[in-house]
């Protein structure tokens, strides 16, 4: 493609709302749409991707509170901390160009100067908001939006509401809007228009509230700044502020501007009704399943297996079950046996004159033009030559395909129409019976060569194809079939007889080996456990009561030593030891205590401890006890801690503790 047909290219994520590690579906938008990046840079387009976070509002600076930090510490850790968003992206092997954070100065200054310009255009005014409000979401509804009295978007309660904000004219957009979804493309897939249209813009646009009082995490109206910038008009606008729309930092609006978001449904409403009207006047850790099985094995089980704009119920069984019947199965098969035998038949490389015959050439060359082919065999008889052109051909026209499902926003299809190729070489294994071919090969040898030759051809195409799914995987399916960078351009995707005939071939590791699936599930279920545990807090402690209890109260409390003269675990209980204790009355005192967990009998006969005794006798498993012994308990990486009170040996039994 030559560089004046190459366009610009602008895609961008949500920016995500780091109020806690993200999950399987942040993933998801994110490698897909590292994804169409890929394709569209493999296709020689100048791509801009953009991906970030969104990081004010309520929510955040409660959360920070909870923490103990400040809302831009608590940030820092979830962004730029270990195992935190910028390592995800990183270990996904996400291509993006640019990062924003809506704390960035660059981008505050450029909302300030947003608002500011709304307002003096008169489409932002001040009022009073009252009605219902969605902290989760973030967003502000009416009684008749409300679905069963709650938020509609993810279901949660919502609150009153009611403080003095600036609105946005929303409303006055709403023909406009009504329009763009309807009679354009803008909205993607088209079965989202209609919610869009039938349930927001047809019963009503209400003006939108903009601006925030009742907390400060957030942009200064600077012309008004008890007012804090409301967090979608804040983050909605990043897709120009991070193309330099309104500050110095950046000087590609011009060149850029429109772009591609890809958003989740969640927030289509904002994506397609307000940030349009703006611009009028915007629990999986996916951590462990990349490491436990490897990032592009989930890459391509993401895009694999949840279209679009469709819900995708994810399940450990169901990522493994694609593993091996897809990338085992199917693709690391054709590789796995297709490089054996080149290794085992010609020592690693096919000898001069196997390559593509002109015949096969032509029929690419037809195929690649449009043209119908027949290759229907005749009769019962099937010449082996009839398998090589349907290969070609299935190859040849791979490429227009996979491009229109990639240009649709479907690259679920995409990999269907790939697959299909990997399924077809496959099958040509089978028809072609290598095996047998080599049992004779001073009659069989060429014919041999061939068919190899195609088998690595078919397996370079849809290495192309799969490139912008899985990078570094295709990188090493490359390195084994002997692909130099020129066979491996999108130019070539569509093109036979692309491979050198001699090129050097290896049989490498086995790119996606098949899975267990008891095992599998079994060693993910452990690091998912070990990787909470590493999650909780080293110790935590019950907060502290508020409640007060006077003194007089307090003093009715008997606090004693007692002495463990015999200590026995409670029959059909594991959790009970039943203590016998001297109390200082000469009369043996009997105390059931769960500790069994933290202690065995034996250790704790002759300690000395405290105890309340004269709290009423309560029967546990039969017996009875007679008080409580005291004890110290906390949580340590999310696992329950506890510590009898042992005292000094030398105090004698019944003291009084006061």
């Amino acid at each position: 493609m030559c560089e004046k047909c190459r366009g610009n290219y602008y895609i961008t994520t949500p920016i995500y709302y780091p109020s806690a590690k993200l999950h399987i579906g942040h993933a998801y938008c994110t490698v897909a749409t590292d994804t169409m990046a890929r394709f569209k840079r493999l296709q020689g387009y100048n791509v801009m991707f953009l991906t970030g976070t969104d990081e004010h509002g309520q929510k955040i600076e409660d959360k920070a509170k909870a923490a103990g930090k400040t809302p831009k510490e608590f940030l820092d850790e979830i962004v730029e901390g270990p195992r935190g968003i910028l390592d995800l992206w990183k270990l996904m092997n996400i291509s993006n160009d640019r990062f924003i954070r809506t704390t960035d100065d660059y981008h505050v200054a450029s909302i300030q100067r947003i608002f500011k310009k709304m307002h003096d255009n008169g489409d932002i005014y001040k009022g009073v908001y009252k009605g219902k409000y969605c902290k989760p979401c973030e967003s502000f509804w009416t009684e008749s939006q409300l679905v069963d009295g709650k938020c509609p978007d993810c279901g949660r309660e919502v609150v009153d509401a009611e403080e003095e904000a600036y609105f946005f004219k929303l409303s006055k957009y709403a023909d406009r809007i009504q329009h763009l979804l309807e009679d354009t493309d803008f909205l993607e897939p088209r079965s989202r228009v209609n919610e869009m249209v039938n349930n927001f813009i047809k019963p009503g646009l209400e003006d939108l509230c903009v601006s925030r009082t009742s907390f400060s995490w957030g942009i200064p109206v600077d012309f008004d700044p008890k007012h804090v910038v409301y967090v979608w008009v804040d983050a909605l606008s990043n897709y120009i502020t991070a193309l330099g729309y309104e500050n110095d930092r950046y000087n590609d609006y011009k060149k850029y501007w429109p772009g591609i978001n890809i958003v989740g449904k969640e927030i289509v409403r904002f994506h397609s009704i307000i940030w349009p009207a703006m611009l009028m006047s915007l629990e999986v850790d996916p951590y462990l399943l990349a490491e436990q099985f490897g990032v592009d094995a989930l890459r391509f089980f993401l895009m694999r297996t949840f279209p679009f704009g469709s819900d995708g119920n994810f399940s450990n069984e169901l990522l493994i079950q694609t593993i091996n019947t897809d990338l085992a199965n199917d693709l690391g098969n054709l590789l796995s046996r297709t490089t054996a035998m080149v290794n085992k038949y010609f020592g690693g490389s096919l000898p001069a004159g196997c390559g593509a015959t002109e015949d096969e050439k032509q029929l690419a060359a037809m195929v690649r033009m449009g043209s119908s082919v027949e290759l229907a065999a005749n009769g019962d008889t099937v010449d082996p030559v009839l398998y090589d052109a349907q290969l070609v051909a299935q190859a040849a026209g791979l490429k227009k395909a996979y491009a229109h499902e990639m240009d649709t926003f479907a690259p679920h299809n995409a990999l269907s129409e790939t697959f299909k190729l990997i399924q077809r070489a496959n099958k040509y294994i089978d028809e072609n019976a290598p095996w047998a071919l080599a049992k004779d090969m001073e009659a069989n040898g060429a014919r041999l060569a061939h068919v190899l030759y195609n088998l690595l051809e078919a397996t370079r195409i849809c290495g192309i194809l799969l490139t912008p799914f899985m990078p570094e995987s295709m990188e090493k399916l490359f390195a084994q079939i002997g692909v130099g960078a020129e066979a491996r351009t999108w130019e070539s995707a569509d093109l036979w007889g692309e491979l050198p005939e001699t090129a050097a071939v290896v049989k490498g590791e086995n790119l996606f080996p098949r899975l267990d699936l008891d095992k599998a599930l079994a060693e993910l279920e452990a690091a998912e456990a070990a990787a909470k545990k590493a999650e909780q807090p080293d110790v935590e402690v019950e907060p502290q009561l508020t409640e007060t209890v006077d003194f007089d109260t307090f003093c009715k409390s008997d606090f004693r030593v007692v002495k463990v003269k015999a200590c026995e675990a409670v029959k059909k209980s594991d959790k009970l030891l039943r203590f016998t204790l001297d109390d200082g009355t000469g009369t043996d005192r009997q105390i059931l205590s769960g500790v069994h967990k933290f202690y065995e009998p034996e250790e704790l006969v002759g300690k000395t401890l405290a105890a309340i005794v004269n709290l009423p006798p309560r029967k546990m498993m039969g017996l009875e006890s007679c008080g409580m012994l005291l004890s110290a308990v906390r949580t340590e990486k999310g696992e329950e801690k506890l510590n009898l009170i042992m005292l000094d040996d030398q105090i004698p039994a019944g003291s009084k503790l006061c």
